[in-house]
Formats: C-alpha cells, sequence, structure tokens
C-alpha cells in the first residue's frame, strides 16, 4: 500500500503540536511495509519565519528513516492574526498541492488536522489521482475559533462552515479522537458509518515513569520543590492565565513552584502579565527538544491541563496521555463531561476542577501536595491504564488496519516481518 500523507508539521526533534503523533503513525505504517510520502511544510512551528536552513526555496524531498518526506514553501506572518493564519495555511495549501501532483502514484490520502483548509489539499490531490482521501479530525474548526473569538462575522464564519462540511462529506473516512467528537460530526449530518473514533496515544517506551530527581530537575534546579508544571502549547484555547492566578493564590507557598514550557502566541503576553504581578514561584522555559521530554515530566509533582471553559467538547490534549505515561497525576481545568474529566473519573489518574478558575486551581495544587501519596497513586494508576489503552503500538495499529481495509488486499502489500508483528 502507498499512502500519501498531508500534515502541516512534520518537523524533526522538537515535541509541537501534533508533530509526534503524525511520524510515529508513518513510522510504524512504514515498519509494515507500506510506501509512505508525506507532504508537509517548512519547519516553521512558533515562529516568525522558517528555518534559516530552509529559507529561500520552494521544495526540498529527502527521508526520515523509511519515510519520504517532501518539505514546501509557507508564508509564515510575523504578526497572528485570522487573516494572517488564514494566509499561512493557503500558501501551504497551494504548495503541498503542487508537490503532491508530482509526488508520484499513491493508493489514499492521510490528512491531518489543522488546519482545516489541509483538507481541500487532500480533495484535490485525491480528485486527480483518483484514491480516496481519509481525515483525521484533531480539532473541531472553524468551533474553536468562533468560541475563542478568533474567528468573527457572519459571512466568514459561514464560508468555513460550509468548507469544513464540504472536507467531512467528501472524504472517505473520518478518524475522529474522542466520540465527543464523532457526536459533534453527526449532529452535522455527517454518515457515522464514515466515523471512526481512534484517539490519540502516546510511546510508553519513550515517555515512562523516571526518577524525580533528574539531570534535567537538577539543571533547573526543581529538587527541593513541588513542582507544578504545565507544557505544551501557550495559545487562546489553554487559557492560561488560570495558571497566574494560581500561582498569585500560592505566592507566600516558597515550597510550590509552576513551571510553565512551550512556545505560543500568548506566550509574550503571559510572560508580561506575570512581570506584572511579580511571581517569583513561576518560571517560563522555551520549547524543548523531543529528547528532553520525558526528564521534563519526571520533574514535576502534578501537571495541568487547563482548557477555556467551552473548548473541551472541540480539544482533547495530546499531553493528557504523556502526563499519563509519565506516571504523573494532572489536575484539569475543564468542562465537567469532558473526555479528560471522563479519563480522570475512569482512570483515578487526576483531579478536574471549574476552567479558568484559579483558586480551585490553586485549592486542587494544595491537596495533591499534602497527600503525596495519593498523587503517587494516580500516578501510577494512569501510567498502567495508558500502556493498556492508549499505547503507540496499540493505536497505530487500528490506523494501518482501517487504511488496508479502505484500500483493498489488492493494493495491499505487507512484508514477512510485519506479519510477523502482527500475529
Amino acid at each position: 500500500m502507498k499512502v500519501l500523507v498531508i500534515s502541516l508539521y512534520y518537523e524533526p526533534d522538537l515535541c509541537q503540536s501534533n508533530g509526534p503523533i503524525i511520524r510515529s503513525i508513518c513510522d510504524d505504517l512504514a515498519a509494515a511495509g507500506h510506501e509512505v510520502t508525506v507532504l508537509t511544510s517548512f519547519p516553521h512551528y512558533n515562529r516568525d519565519s522558517v528555518w534559516p536552513e530552509f529559507r529561500g526555496r520552494l521544495f526540498q524531498a529527502d527521508n526520515v528513516g523509511r519515510v519520504r518526506v517532501i518539505r514546501s514553501y509557507i508564508f509564515v506572518p510575523r504578526r497572528r492574526g485570522i487573516f494572517g493564519r488564514i494566509l499561512n495555511y493557503l500558501s501551504f495549501n497551494i504548495s503541498s498541492t503542487l508537490a503532491g501532483l508530482f509526488s508520484g502514484s499513491h493508493d489514499c490520502i492521510f490528512a491531518m488536522s489543522p488546519p482545516l483548509t489541509i483538507g481541500l489539499t487532500a480533495y484535490l490531490l485525491g480528485r486527480i489521482k483518483r484514491i480516496p482521501f481519509c481525515y483525521n479530525l484533531q480539532d473541531i474548526w472553524p468551533e474553536v475559533a468562533v468560541k475563542l473569538g478568533v474567528l468573527r462575522g457572519r459571512r466568514l464564519i459561514a464560508f468555513f462552515e460550509r468548507l469544513e462540511k464540504f472536507i467531512y462529506r467528501r472524504s472517505a473516512r473520518i478518524f475522529a479522537i474522542s466520540d465527543e467528537f464523532r457526536q459533534n460530526l453527526v449532529r452535522k449530518g455527517i454518515d457515522p458509518e464514515k466515523i471512526e473514533v481512534i484517539p490519540n496515544f502516546v510511546d510508553t517506551d519513550f515517555i515512562t515513569p523516571l526518577a524525580r530527581e533528574n539531570d534535567f530537575s537538577s539543571a533547573q534546579g526543581l529538587n527541593d520543590k513541588f513542582v507544578v508544571l504545565y507544557a505544551g502549547n501557550i495559545g487562546l484555547s489553554q487559557g492560561l492565565e488560570v495558571i497566574l492566578d494560581a500561582a498569585h493564590e500560592l505566592r507566600d507557598r516558597r515550597d510550590i513552584f509552576f513551571l510553565v514550557v512551550g512556545q505560543g502566541s500568548s506566550r509574550d503576553q503571559l510572560i508580561a502579565a506575570a512581570e506584572s504581578l511579580k511571581l517569583s514561584n513561576l518560571r517560563f522555559l522555551s520549547l524543548q527538544p523531543e529528547s528532553a521530554v520525558p526528564m521534563l515530566y519526571a520533574s514535576c509533582d502534578v501537571a495541568l491541563i487547563p482548557l477555556r471553559r467551552g473548548i473541551t467538547e472541540n480539544s482533547v490534549p495530546c499531553k493528557t496521555y504523556s502526563i499519563m505515561a509519565a506516571g504523573r497525576a494532572y489536575i484539569a481545568g475543564v468542562d465537567e463531561g469532558s473526555n479528560v474529566w471522563k479519563l480522570a473519573n475512569t482512570a483515578h489518574c487526576g483531579i478536574c476542577v471549574e476552567p479558568e478558575n484559579g483558586k480551585a486551581l490553586a485549592d486542587a495544587i494544595i491537596v495533591l501536595k499534602s497527600d503525596f501519596e495519593r498523587a503517587m497513586r494516580m500516578g501510577e494508576a494512569g501510567h498502567e491504564y495508558v500502556v493498556r489503552n492508549f499505547a503507540r503500538e496499540v493505536i497505530t495499529d487500528r490506523y494501518r488496519t482501517s487504511l488496508e481495509a479502505l484500500v483493498g488486499d489488492d493494493h495491499v502489500e505487507v512484508s514477512g516481518s510485519a506479519r510477523l508483528i502482527d500475529g
């Protein structure tokens, strides 16, 4: 089977967005004996330009392991706004479509959102190559953008809602990462038979419980503190102001320390707000190399999953599974009944509090600080649960099986080693 994958990000050695997920899917498909070609942009995640070594080019093709990767031009706006973001997405639509025309023959297309517009590239290439395309739904757009106030204007919203339904209805299969996402699509009139729920996952061989005191914690001076960690995108949907509120509530507790690690559109604003509050119990670190992620999570005592109110129906943070794999308890500021809320109750791996409530978040931190054995039990329970249900090889095998079924036996050639792995 020859699979053409379209993903905005496929960057080396940075734990960004959904990058590790799409790389794992591609690597495991290739390891099973399938030919995988990836159309992606030049690396630029959370930068105001592409990486220096890729500037001045339109396309570049190389191999990353067994996967063929074709990178193409993307416009990166210096100022983040809705129209700059649209230009960013559309430039990749155009360049990736051109790259796809000369990428060779394939049996199917696998497109990973966001952005929503990536479905247009998949649709056009699918029509031209006469092959089906699948759409992997990581965020429900434009709903998230509307709720955050990023997308405004009745006509603009209506346009993207029509585009959303156009892509859903023309995809051969939609991979939704939660039951809530599936229900959302069914309410919009999408055929439930074409929707398959496959959750995100984590490499439990890579992120695993490690010693609390390690090279990272020592280098950052974290060994003698109760560390509360947020690691991930610092954007609008996370509402990280709640962390500042909690840190301000606990400003007199010298034994509790907040660590915020990542990049994003709201980072500068958040740092300025923290400085105005003179929060000596909080530190910001930039995005860390992917190789440092296991020690990063090991260096905390509890991790945070904050989201704005009303967003959790449309977003399932990937960091949830990474926290669980690391054997750490989490505190989630999410709506009751959301996917993360259900997971905390089912796996007994965390505490959920009201979104955007700094006092509630601070109180939950005190609870776990005061009963550290409970926090440790939550971490252990989360690790056991994620290994059973969300380990990489379990989930990527479901993608492989589904794509093989879509393409059909005539186009599926699996190596003998892969058959042994499959049992």
